[in-house]
């Protein structure tokens, strides 16, 4: 792999290192997060997802018409020839990684990458499936450089998603998000002598300046609609 690093990041979890990997004969770039130890994650990602410590991030691009049956694998045989040791959040994405948006509000990060090809809305009368589906997706990575309890990193997981809706209708985009859309939440893991924030709704100090963060990222990531 080649890598290029990112603009250094004022807070939070360190800026992205971009790397670029070769598949099937394609150069295919991904983001890479290398948080190290201290902090707690929240994700629905495919590899890493959940609540717990984790080491690092990353979002990879892959292939339109990406036919793996196993993302998991896929994403820890990326993180491996990545270097990355330990436990960590594992996204992926068939949008261009390397046109991603980026915002920061009073030490809240975002990082956002947007395909927008497959879009609709959450409440839809159209029956589920079993499958993951076609990575079209936006992700959104995250970070607060402070403690959050389990029930605030949930919190936050809403509080992003709906800046997320809100960026799409703002930009002009009639729904919701993609069937596959995915986040990641970190922030510092717990100390004997730091605050634990228990709410991280867009009203509370830290889930305000994460929903503006997310905002702000995505704004930036989504393409003008019709082009």
């Amino acid at each position: 792999m080649t890598s290029v690093v990112a603009p250094s990041s004022a807070a939070g979890l360190p800026a992205p290192r971009r790397l670029t990997r070769t598949e099937d004969g394609l150069r295919l770039p991904t983001l890479v997060w290398r948080a190290g130890p201290g902090w707690r994650m929240v994700s629905n990602a495919v590899l890493g997802g959940g609540i717990g410590e984790r080491r690092w991030v990353l979002n990879a691009q892959v292939a339109h018409g990406y036919r793996r049956t196993d993302p998991e694998r896929h994403l820890a045989e990326i993180a491996e020839a990545a270097g990355l040791d330990g436990v960590g959040v594992g996204l992926m994405t068939a949008a261009d990684v390397t046109a991603h948006g980026s915002a920061e509000d009073s030490g809240a990060t975002a990082v956002a990458t947007a395909g927008v090809r497959v879009r609709g809305w959450a409440a839809s009368p159209e029956p589920g499936t079993d499958g993951r589906g076609t990575p079209g997706t936006i992700n959104v990575v995250a970070a607060l450089p402070v403690t959050l309890s389990d029930a605030a990193l949930v919190n936050a997981v809403v509080t992003a998603t709906e800046a997320k809706v809100q960026a799409l209708l703002e930009a002009g985009y009639d729904c919701s998000g993609t069937p596959t859309d995915a986040v990641c939440v970190a922030a510092r893991s717990p100390s004997d002598d730091e605050e634990l924030h228990t709410f991280a709704g867009p009203r509370s100090l830290w889930g305000a300046r994460l929903a503006r963060a997310v905002h702000g990222a995505v704004r930036a990531a989504l393409p003008v609609p019709g082009e």
